[in-house]
């Protein structure tokens, strides 16, 4: 029985926060190889995560638009499906191994080339067990995800199973050129963006300024260890991050053009705060948001933040996981760092928080009408703003307000 067969776009997401850019990582099927509904089918990545985009329908891969390592923009067409009619159509589909696409990917002409082995991390991949990061992993090393033992949740392969595996065989080594001493490591799609936004914040959108406080952190020592079991006994963590989010919140009631963004023809304030965390993970700095935190007291913050961090260093984080940031905090203290300014600041937000390193100081109080040296637990709190949003005298006040917080920490 013949059928016919209509042709479906594969188009990039469309919702996708403004400045964000995104580039075709790899196809995971090539041009005339049967495809499944709903499986993956591109990888795109971001300056953020990876995207997968999924089949949008079954039938055969007919045409690429866009070939790996090519900018798209949202909602733009990366490819066509067609897409089968009638049940009796599949008869007429070509048999899985028919075609191959080649590492070309190019559309058409590819018609007739062997289409190569499915290895087992492939096949993985396609079931949904491997995450986007360790997809690309496992093929940049060409590791077969088989012969890793996975340490995560239920068997599950992480990055770091990856690298180790990786460190093991020396399939992470750059070759040396013969004529010299040094190593050159490609920059990655990830680094590469990140270095633009950089540049692009810091010369060509906002005039940055930092203004820097001194914290004193022994309320909150004191409170973290009163309640440090009781958290554990809810499953959770209690760090000093959790704090410095509560605080945070505090602040920007007293402050609220630090939550906001500048435009043209009027300053935009959130009443909603969406906080960045800046968290070091596998290939580069990523900043996964902490939603509606103004919402949430300090056990459902420290929750809902392990929750983030872990999946951000798993290279496991969804799209939604690093949309709509408002205000970024960067604990740059964790690495050992004592104080980082300017802090770049993420683009369309107006100002950043940092923390250092936490340290006991020799700092002179007053009591009793005499001065005395103690030693108490601080680090150094740096807001780097958009000057165009605010002034020094705002910044000021905002971080007052930030460690009047955490200097005066109450049950």
């Amino acid at each position: 029985m013949s059928a016919t067969a209509t042709i479906v776009e594969i188009k990039a997401p469309a919702g996708q926060e403004e400045g964000t850019r995104s580039q075709v990582l790899r196809w995971l099927k090539g041009v005339g190889e049967t495809v499944a509904e709903h499986e993956p089918l591109i990888e795109l990545e971001t300056d953020k995560v990876t995207v997968e985009v999924a089949s949008p329908g079954a039938g055969i891969l007919t045409e690429i638009l866009k070939q790996e390592q090519e900018e798209v923009a949202p909602g733009e067409v990366l490819g066509r499906i067609g897409v089968a009619v009638a049940a009796a159509t599949a008869g007429s589909v070509a048999a899985p191994g028919a075609v191959h696409a080649g590492s070309s990917r190019a559309s058409g002409g590819d018609a007739g080339l062997p289409r190569q082995p499915v290895s087992s991390a492939a096949r993985a991949a396609a079931a949904g067990q491997l995450s986007p990061a360790v997809r690309r992993l496992l093929a940049e090393h060409s590791l077969d995800a088989a012969k890793i033992q996975g340490t995560g949740d239920g068997g599950r392969i992480t990055v770091a199973d990856v690298m180790r595996e990786a460190g093991r065989a020396g399939t992470d080594a750059v070759e040396m050129p013969a004529d010299s001493g040094t190593r050159h490591v490609p920059h990655s799609a990830v680094r590469k963006r990140i270095a633009a936004r950089m540049v692009e914040s810091l010369l060509h959108t906002a005039p940055h300024v930092t203004t820097v406080f001194e914290v004193d952190l022994d309320e909150v020592i004191a409170h973290r260890q009163r309640h440090r079991e009781e958290f554990a006994r809810e499953g959770v963590s209690l760090t000093l991050t959790a704090y410095f989010a509560q605080a945070a919140v505090a602040a920007i009631r007293e402050v609220p053009e630090a939550n906001s963004r500048w435009t043209d023809t009027a300053l935009e304030i959130h009443d909603t705060i969406n906080l960045g965390i800046a968290t070091a993970a596998e290939g580069g700095l990523v900043v996964p948001v902490l939603h509606h935190l103004e919402s949430l007291d300090l056990l459902a913050t420290a929750r809902r933040l392990e929750e983030l961090v872990r999946r951000a260093r798993q290279g496991a984080l969804a799209q939604e996981d690093v949309r709509g940031g408002t205000f970024t905090l960067s604990n740059h203290g964790v690495s050992g760092s004592l104080l980082a300014a300017p802090i770049i600041i993420p683009q369309p937000q107006s100002a950043i928080l940092g923390l250092g390193k936490l340290e006991k100081r020799a700092v002179v109080i007053e009591q009793g009408g005499r001065d005395e040296i103690v030693i108490r637990p601080r680090c150094y709190a740096t807001l780097t703003i958009d000057h165009r949003v605010m002034d020094g005298s705002r910044a000021n006040r905002f971080l007052q307000t930030f460690t009047e917080r955490l200097s005066g920490w109450k049950d």
